[in-house]
């Protein structure tokens, strides 16, 4: 592939399945509720989109910054059952207002709340994916966000650029855009050092671009531009382009398409893995966790082996069969996570009768290599 933002955004122009992710910060006015001038912006490019034949995907934050604008709940930090009620109180205002504003330009929309339970659970995420599609095929607008009211700690995604990445993936969409009150990726936190160096074209998501993301979250969300190169991480290696554009700015994508120097664009790679591995290593959260010695380590890190009862020297936590466990070195260093073939009880057994089991403990093609 020719490494060229012009080049890249031509490919992403004749895309025809985009999921477009908008922050919290974007669509709402701090404490004051929606911002109807960004969703009513948003409504008429998206329209241009759908003449065009194109599939469109929204995954939008702002349901718990509704409901504090309905409440002038104004507390600050929020506890985790404070914020299920705020989103309750607000999803039915920010689904609302994407009908009311959506319709004037004779676009339909639909309402879907994912945990990551949702994703995770197989059949469920099947489902989903199905769902989604449908609302595609009858030409509706699919709104999604994470369902805050049930969601608890251990069930939810981190945030919603991460959620984003996840649909993206699972559709699979050609390119996913996140929409930002940040406008794009910057040397160093433009908050911090307005004179930050702008990053236009993004090849590959390496360390050294996790660095200059930092771990600062989002205004109002719980993301924050490390969040955003997750996400691009994500897509990228499953070989979707992503695009972080300025959310409020009009007009952001004929002017993005337009070849005007705004955002930062990441450039898809080679997709090495599998659908099953991808889900495997980025739906699935892990149960427990498999510390291994250095034999078993050499075998499925150099040698591409299966994981087998030997290389093991303890067991955390507790899990059943088909779960999800990480794999570690004894220095606590995570190498792969896989699917597992026995319940914790069952290992821990046969760590202490010294029983070999007769399969594989992960395998090789239940394994995804961290």
């Amino acid at each position: 592939m020719k490494r060229d933002r012009a080049f890249l955004i031509n490919l992403i122009k004749n895309s025809k399945l985009f999921v477009i992710k908008i922050g919290s910060a974007v669509i709402t006015k701090d404490d004051q509720g929606l911002n109807y001038e960004v969703l009513s912006n948003l409504a008429y490019e998206l329209q241009r989109f759908k003449r065009e034949d194109k599939r469109i995907v929204v995954v939008s934050s702002g349901a718990i910054a509704c409901g504090r604008a309905k409440l002038n709940f104004l507390k600050k930090p929020l506890s985790l059952s404070e914020k299920q009620a705020l989103a309750a109180l607000g999803q039915a205002d920010l689904i609302h207002a994407y009908e009311e504003v959506f319709s004037k330009y004779q676009l339909k929309v639909a309402q879907i709340l994912l945990t990551s339970e949702d994703l995770s659970t197989r059949t469920r995420y099947i489902n989903a994916k199905k769902t989604i599609q449908t609302l595609l095929n009858w030409g509706i607008i699919p709104i999604i966000n994470e369902n805050d009211t049930v969601a608890t700690e251990e069930i939810r995604f981190s945030d919603n650029d991460i959620l984003s990445a996840l649909v993206a993936i699972a559709l699979p969409a050609e390119t996913l855009f996140i929409l930002s009150d940040i406008d794009s990726l910057y040397q160093e936190d433009p908050r911090v050092n307005p004179r930050a160096e702008r990053i236009s074209l993004v090849e590959e998501v390496t360390e050294e671009i996790f660095r200059m993301a930092g771990k600062k979250p989002g205004k109002l969300g719980r993301g924050g531009m490390y969040s955003k190169i997750l996400a691009a991480k994500m897509v990228t290696t499953s070989g979707i382009p992503m695009a972080i554009l300025p959310g409020k700015l009009p007009l952001v994508f004929e002017r993005f398409f337009s070849n005007e120097d705004i955002g930062t664009v990441f450039l898809p790679q080679e997709r090495k893995l599998p659908l099953r591995k991808i889900w495997i290593q980025y739906y699935l959260k892990p149960e427990g966790k498999l510390i291994l010695d250095q034999g078993a380590i050499r075998a499925i890190l150099k040698e591409g082996k299966s994981l087998l009862i030997g290389g093991i020297t303890a067991v955390e936590g507790d899990f059943t069969k088909g779960a999800c466990v990480e794999c570690l070195s004894q220095e606590g260093r995570i190498l792969a996570k896989g699917l597992i073939n026995f319940s914790s009880e069952e290992l821990r057994k046969f760590l202490l009768e010294g029983h070999r089991p007769y399969k594989e403990v992960i395998h090789r093609d239940n394994l995804v290599l961290i």
